[in-house]
Protein backbone atom coordinates (compact mmCIF):
# COMPACT_ATOMS: atom_id res chain seq x y z
CA UNK A 1 0.00 0.00 0.00
CA UNK A 2 1.39 3.41 -0.94
CA UNK A 3 1.66 6.26 1.49
CA UNK A 4 -1.05 8.83 0.62
CA UNK A 5 0.89 11.60 2.41
CA UNK A 6 2.68 13.82 -0.10
CA UNK A 7 6.33 14.53 0.54
CA UNK A 8 6.96 16.98 -2.29
CA UNK A 9 5.39 20.42 -2.03
CA UNK A 10 5.41 23.42 -4.37
CA UNK A 11 6.65 26.43 -2.39
CA UNK A 12 7.26 30.15 -2.83
CA UNK A 13 10.66 31.58 -3.67
CA UNK A 14 11.02 32.85 -0.08
CA UNK A 15 10.44 29.43 1.50
CA UNK A 16 12.59 27.72 -1.11
CA UNK A 17 15.50 30.11 -0.56
CA UNK A 18 15.41 29.47 3.21
CA UNK A 19 15.70 25.72 2.62
CA UNK A 20 18.04 25.77 -0.37
CA UNK A 21 20.61 28.13 1.05
CA UNK A 22 21.79 25.47 3.49
CA UNK A 23 23.40 22.40 1.87
CA UNK A 24 24.19 21.34 5.44
CA UNK A 25 20.50 20.46 5.75
CA UNK A 26 20.94 17.56 3.32
CA UNK A 27 20.91 14.10 4.97
CA UNK A 28 23.97 11.84 4.88
CA UNK A 29 27.62 11.97 5.91
CA UNK A 30 28.84 13.82 2.81
CA UNK A 31 27.58 16.67 0.61
CA UNK A 32 29.08 17.46 -2.81
CA UNK A 33 28.38 19.13 -6.14
CA UNK A 34 28.14 17.33 -9.49
CA UNK A 35 31.23 17.97 -11.63
CA UNK A 36 30.96 20.33 -14.59
CA UNK A 37 31.88 17.46 -16.94
CA UNK A 38 28.96 15.39 -15.68
CA UNK A 39 26.57 18.37 -15.84
CA UNK A 40 27.48 18.70 -19.55
CA UNK A 41 26.73 14.96 -19.98
CA UNK A 42 23.31 15.50 -18.30
CA UNK A 43 22.56 18.29 -20.77
CA UNK A 44 23.42 15.92 -23.62
CA UNK A 45 21.17 13.17 -22.21
CA UNK A 46 18.31 15.64 -21.88
CA UNK A 47 18.86 17.15 -25.33
CA UNK A 48 19.76 20.59 -23.95
CA UNK A 49 22.27 22.98 -25.51
CA UNK A 50 25.66 23.03 -23.74
CA UNK A 51 25.89 25.32 -20.69
CA UNK A 52 22.09 25.36 -20.16
CA UNK A 53 22.44 24.21 -16.53
CA UNK A 54 24.36 26.80 -14.55
CA UNK A 55 23.26 26.21 -10.97
CA UNK A 56 25.05 23.69 -8.72
CA UNK A 57 23.55 20.19 -8.63
CA UNK A 58 24.02 19.02 -5.03
CA UNK A 59 24.15 15.40 -3.86
CA UNK A 60 24.41 13.93 -0.38
CA UNK A 61 24.97 10.46 0.94
CA UNK A 62 26.92 8.18 3.18
CA UNK A 63 29.50 7.34 0.49
CA UNK A 64 30.53 9.39 -2.56
CA UNK A 65 31.65 6.69 -4.98
CA UNK A 66 30.28 3.65 -6.81
CA UNK A 67 31.29 0.48 -4.91
CA UNK A 68 32.22 -1.24 -8.18
CA UNK A 69 34.03 1.27 -10.44
CA UNK A 70 34.78 4.06 -7.91
CA UNK A 71 33.15 6.74 -10.11
CA UNK A 72 31.84 9.67 -8.04
CA UNK A 73 28.06 9.31 -7.82
CA UNK A 74 26.09 12.44 -8.73
CA UNK A 75 23.18 13.88 -10.71
CA UNK A 76 24.34 12.08 -13.88
CA UNK A 77 23.50 8.76 -12.19
CA UNK A 78 20.19 10.16 -10.91
CA UNK A 79 19.13 11.54 -14.30
CA UNK A 80 20.20 8.49 -16.30
CA UNK A 81 18.45 6.15 -13.84
CA UNK A 82 15.28 8.27 -13.93
CA UNK A 83 15.27 8.29 -17.73
CA UNK A 84 15.64 4.50 -17.80
CA UNK A 85 12.78 3.90 -15.38
CA UNK A 86 10.26 6.61 -14.69
CA UNK A 87 10.64 10.15 -15.94
CA UNK A 88 10.67 11.87 -19.32
CA UNK A 89 13.45 14.21 -20.44
CA UNK A 90 10.95 17.08 -20.36
CA UNK A 91 9.91 16.40 -16.76
CA UNK A 92 13.51 16.29 -15.56
CA UNK A 93 14.35 19.47 -17.47
CA UNK A 94 11.32 21.18 -15.89
CA UNK A 95 12.52 20.23 -12.40
CA UNK A 96 16.05 21.51 -13.07
CA UNK A 97 15.18 24.66 -15.05
CA UNK A 98 11.52 25.46 -14.44
CA UNK A 99 9.98 28.33 -12.52
CA UNK A 100 8.09 26.27 -9.92
CA UNK A 101 10.14 25.56 -6.79
CA UNK A 102 9.78 22.23 -4.95
CA UNK A 103 10.71 21.07 -1.45
CA UNK A 104 10.69 17.40 -0.47
CA UNK A 105 10.09 16.60 3.21
CA UNK A 106 11.04 12.94 2.94
CA UNK A 107 14.68 12.22 3.78
CA UNK A 108 15.11 8.68 2.49
CA UNK A 109 17.68 6.14 3.63
CA UNK A 110 18.66 5.88 -0.03
CA UNK A 111 17.36 7.06 -3.40
CA UNK A 112 15.48 4.08 -4.88
CA UNK A 113 16.53 2.30 -8.09
CA UNK A 114 19.69 4.33 -8.62
CA UNK A 115 22.38 2.85 -10.90
CA UNK A 116 25.93 3.95 -11.69
CA UNK A 117 26.05 5.69 -15.07
CA UNK A 118 29.33 3.99 -15.96
CA UNK A 119 28.94 0.36 -14.82
CA UNK A 120 25.19 0.06 -13.99
CA UNK A 121 25.92 -1.17 -10.43
CA UNK A 122 23.12 -0.45 -7.95
CA UNK A 123 23.94 2.60 -5.81
CA UNK A 124 22.40 2.45 -2.34
CA UNK A 125 24.23 5.21 -0.51
CA UNK A 126 22.77 8.42 -2.01
CA UNK A 127 20.33 10.08 0.38
CA UNK A 128 19.37 13.34 -1.30
CA UNK A 129 19.85 15.59 -4.30
CA UNK A 130 18.93 19.17 -5.05
CA UNK A 131 19.24 21.82 -7.68
CA UNK A 132 18.08 25.41 -7.91
CA UNK A 133 14.44 24.25 -8.08
CA UNK A 134 14.55 21.29 -5.70
CA UNK A 135 15.54 21.01 -2.04
CA UNK A 136 14.93 18.97 1.11
CA UNK A 137 13.58 20.11 4.46
CA UNK A 138 11.87 18.33 7.29
CA UNK A 139 8.11 18.83 7.55
CA UNK A 140 8.26 20.91 10.75
CA UNK A 141 10.85 23.29 9.30
CA UNK A 142 8.78 23.74 6.16
CA UNK A 143 5.69 24.60 8.22
CA UNK A 144 7.64 27.17 10.27
CA UNK A 145 8.82 28.82 7.06
CA UNK A 146 5.27 28.93 5.67
CA UNK A 147 3.98 30.58 8.86
CA UNK A 148 6.80 33.12 8.72
CA UNK A 149 6.06 33.87 5.07
CA UNK A 150 2.33 34.32 5.77
CA UNK A 151 3.04 36.76 8.61
CA UNK A 152 5.47 38.69 6.42
CA UNK A 153 2.85 39.03 3.67
CA UNK A 154 0.30 40.35 6.16
CA UNK A 155 2.64 43.12 7.33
Amino acid sequence: MTNPQKHTHPVSDTVFRAVYDSPASLPGLHKWVTSDEDVRQIEELLGMPPKTIGAPLWVSGDRKHCPNCDRQTNWLDIVSSALDQVHSREMIARVILGEQKFVNTEAPRAIADLKCFRCQTAIENIRSFKCHNWAYADTEFLEVLRVMETKEQLN
